[in-house]
């Protein structure tokens, strides 16, 4: 079944993809632009840009920040999937 697929490679190759999207920074916007975040690959929060606009309006900045920071983590989500399914697209299971 693994006859062509060399795990130690394998696993090399991944724990550095595994490494690069841990330190990738994925930004989202909301409220056109009014809120940003920034998260990690390791879905950590690493920034957050507010308008100043915002800052006497507390309801409407803790909706559009908490619309940034889920946006972010989604396409950090769906970028580690992808990354993961283009990984194990690629083997060549014994077929």
């Amino acid at each position: 079944m693994f006859d062509n697929v060399n795990l130690n490679d394998f696993f090399q190759k991944l724990q550095e993809q595994m490494q690069e999207q841990d330190n990738k920074i994925y930004t989202a916007k909301s409220g056109g632009g009014l809120v940003e975040a920034s998260v990690n690959g390791k879905f950590e929060v690493v920034d957050v840009k507010i308008d100043d606009s915002l800052l006497e309006d507390k309801e409407s900045l803790q909706i559009l920040l908490m619309s940034a920071i889920n946006d972010a983590i989604k396409m950090a989500v769906e970028d580690k999937k992808a990354q993961a399914l283009s990984m194990f697209g690629g083997m060549n299971l014994g077929q």
